[in-house]
């Protein structure tokens, strides 16, 4: 099929949708020596017709007694052709088709539904087949007593299509409220990362055996929602069945029973699997969307009787390989999404008004993203629908490059745009909105330093208020940097109290949680903005004692001065580091926690090392790292991304402040020419340092430039 008429085909015209649903009924037909029942029952769809192309959708109901294999059979009465089928294998002689069931779908009980879909092609005209036969049998709508053997039931009249049938039926909004108010009794919500989503198995990247504690501490904790990512690829069997493994099946449903339980709204879903093998579906749909179905069915079907509280959604962050840009990706995410409601909804049980989550391609927050998801809602005509997108803040700030150090009006304004991108998209038009990942990409733990705790917790007030505001529903991404999963403690207990007021309050912050005094010398006052976001101050405190106004600290509008006397009191024997921290109390919200730090300016000096093995020997003497520059003798950046000299935290450059040593990684030699590079370190006390290093293939020397610049 060429890549136009898969264009033409993913678009959806849905030129006359709806129109040519026929509910075929005919002469029931039964074998001479049958003893069982026969009688079945068709409803074939076209949801979707375009020049040349078609999506039909086909239900098939036994009325007879329960089968365990069938084949469907009709003939094209204008020469169509069937060009991509799903839940079922199609073979076509001529105009006639059959249509054979997939292992998980072969039987079919007493009045039960089976259902399959699939596009095809037409010329001059695009009428609907006429008749069927299940297992040989006619398709008439109706049963009749087994013919006594020997003898053959004379057929009936076949009907023709009635144009008043509608061609389908939209389940209603979900039991118990509509999608809006599930999703707002969803707030806030908490991602068990890294655990079942983990590869190949639940505890392989560190996290350990999740257990009914742990839901129940996180439930104790506020959060009435809980994401359990799940990647299934390495638990389940080869084509054509991809029958996923009882044991992990098991487990997925133990934890799902746990968390409803608790009370929890639990939503699960295919996760690493959208990197794994759906990405592939652009240039193998059949297998993709083979593998695609049978996964859901299999999931559907365990939890088609689960409470309403749990919540399919269907890809985490799709993305596809072999499109020529973000709109084929739309395109082939539609098809994606269309398959996987009718699926579910066609499942039965509370699965027919079950919420579903969709997200957008990349589960990006960009406008034409946002678009394109709406096209496909708006086409499902579900009322049981919710869109998702993931945020973890403007870029340079989320992994600390380009000299994203700090909270500034470029992460402000990429916060609120995106989220009023989903209120006017979505929310605005009825559509709840989970953002079902939220945090920043390099806050973790085990790196500590790459985004500094107070411009963090700036980010985390702002997300909760701009979410609040918006009606939209946040679930953390926690992969074990904020719970501590042994111990059932959050790591720093001062994030979780930030988040926990931003749900029904905003919380005051300042331009900065350190003030840096010198180790020696005469000690100034020093002073700090307040953001009061419509709070107002209340007073400082260390520990149970209070500062006293006019004497300790100053206040003219939003700015806090620290007095020279009350700075020489708080730093005692000026020890490098933290010598106290104070609080700012406001009328609402959590404190604002002060440090106070004495420092010395950091030292350097020369080394020699490899590009496999480069460290810098540094005293930080009481000062921390914020961001280092690279650059080449004409100015411009070197080393990755060369469009900034602000190289990345971490990842190009990590400070150890137990060896006393700056690291330059091999990721970031790999991308330096041989030659001279001026190195620029930035420290949180305003302190730069100059360093000059030299490469020649991989052996690397360097030596301090000039003295610190303060």
């Amino acid at each position: 099929m060429s890549t136009q008429h898969l264009r033409r085909m993913r678009q959806r015209a849905g030129l006359l949708a709806g129109t040519l649903a026929a509910l075929l009924l005919a002469g029931l037909m039964v074998a001479g020596n049958a003893q069982a029942a026969a009688g079945c029952r068709v409803a074939y769809t076209v949801p979707a017709q375009w020049q040349g192309g078609f999506t039909a959708d086909v239900q098939v109901t036994n009325l007879g007694d329960a089968v365990s294999g069938w084949s469907l059979a009709w003939t094209f009465p204008a020469g169509q052709r069937v060009t991509q089928a799903w839940n079922v294998t199609t073979t076509a002689a001529g105009d006639q088709v059959t249509a054979k069931n997939l292992s998980y779908n072969a039987a079919i009980a007493t009045n039960g539904t089976v259902s399959f879909g699939f596009n095809g092609s037409w010329t001059g005209s695009n009428p609907v087949p006429t008749s069927f036969t299940l297992n040989g049998v006619a398709c008439t709508g109706g049963v009749s007593t087994p013919t006594p053997t020997g003898t053959t039931a004379p057929p009936s009249p076949t009907l023709s299509p009635s144009p008043t049938v509608s061609p389908t039926t939209s389940p209603s909004p979900s039991p118990g409220g509509d999608p809006m108010a599930a999703v707002a009794a969803m707030q806030p919500g908490w991602n068990l990362g890294n655990t079942l989503d983990a590869i190949p198995d639940e505890t392989a990247w560190g996290n350990p055996l999740t257990t009914q504690a742990l839901l129940r501490q996180v439930r104790s904790q506020g959060y009435r929602s809980i994401r359990l990512p799940v990647t299934w690829t390495d638990h389940t069997g080869p084509a054509p069945t991809y029958t996923i493994d009882p044991v992990w099946l098991a487990r997925v449903r133990q934890v799902v029973d746990w968390s409803l339980a608790e009370g929890f709204y639990v939503m699960i879903n295919l996760h690493h699997d959208s990197w794994q093998w759906l990405n592939g579906y652009p240039g193998d749909r059949t297998t993709v969307m083979n593998r695609y179905t049978a996964l859901w069915t299999q999931i559907a079907t365990t939890f088609r009787d689960h409470s309403a509280k749990l919540v399919f959604e269907n890809i985490n962050e799709p993305q596809f390989n072999g499109t020529a840009d973000d709109a084929q990706g739309d395109e082939a995410l539609r098809e994606l999404h269309l398959a996987f409601v009718r699926l579910i909804r066609q499942s039965g049980g509370g699965n027919a008004t079950r919420l579903l989550v969709l997200p957008t391609l990349h589960t990006s927050g960009e406008q034409a993203r946002m678009d394109a998801l709406n096209t496909t809602i708006s086409q499902l005509r579900d009322p049981n629908i919710a869109a998702t997108i993931h945020f973890y803040g403007y870029w340079p700030f989320s992994v600390n490059i380009a000299g994203g150090t700090r909270y500034d009006s470029n992460v402000e304004q990429d916060l609120v745009g995106t989220f009023e991108r989903a209120r006017a998209s979505f929310v605005a038009r009825g559509i709840p909105v989970i953002i079902g990942e939220w945090a920043l990409l390099s806050y973790d733990y085990t790196r500590p330093g790459i985004i500094e705790r107070g411009e963090l917790l700036k980010f985390f007030e702002a997300v909760g208020y701009h979410a609040r505001t918006r009606n939209l529903t946040t679930m953390l991404w926690d992969a074990g940097s904020f719970l501590d999963r042994t111990t059932l403690q959050w790591r720093d207990q001062g994030i979780y109290d930030l988040m926990k007021a931003n749900l029904t309050t905003r919380s005051a912050t300042a331009s900065s949680d350190q003030v840096y005094l010198p180790r020696s010398g005469t000690i100034t006052a020093k002073s700090l903005t307040l953001n009061l976001n419509g709070t107002s101050l209340q007073g400082l405190r260390q520990g149970g004692t209070n500062l006293v106004a006019g004497t300790d600290y100053t206040v003219s509008g939003s700015t806090l001065t620290l007095t020279a006397s009350a700075l020489t009191r708080l730093a005692g024997n000026r020890a490098a580091g933290v010598n106290a921290t104070i609080e700012a109390r406001f009328s609402q919200g959590v404190p604002w926690q002060i440090s106070i730090i004495s420092y010395d300016p950091p030292t350097q000096s020369a080394a020699s090392g490899t590009t496999a093995s480069f460290a810098i020997p540094t005293q930080f003497r009481g000062d921390q790292l914020a961001t280092m520059e690279a650059k080449y003798a004409d100015g411009s950046g070197a080393g990755p991304a060369n469009w900034t000299s602000y190289k990345e935290f971490w990842t190009h450059f990590q400070p150890d402040y137990t060896a006393n040593t700056i690291l330059l990684k091999p990721e970031f030699f790999a991308e330096v020419n041989d030659g001279q590079v001026t190195l620029t370190f930035h420290f949180w006390s305003g302190t730069q340092k100059t360093y000059r290093i030299t490469k020649s293939g991989s052996t690397v020397t360097g030596s301090l430039v000039q003295l610190a610049v303060t």
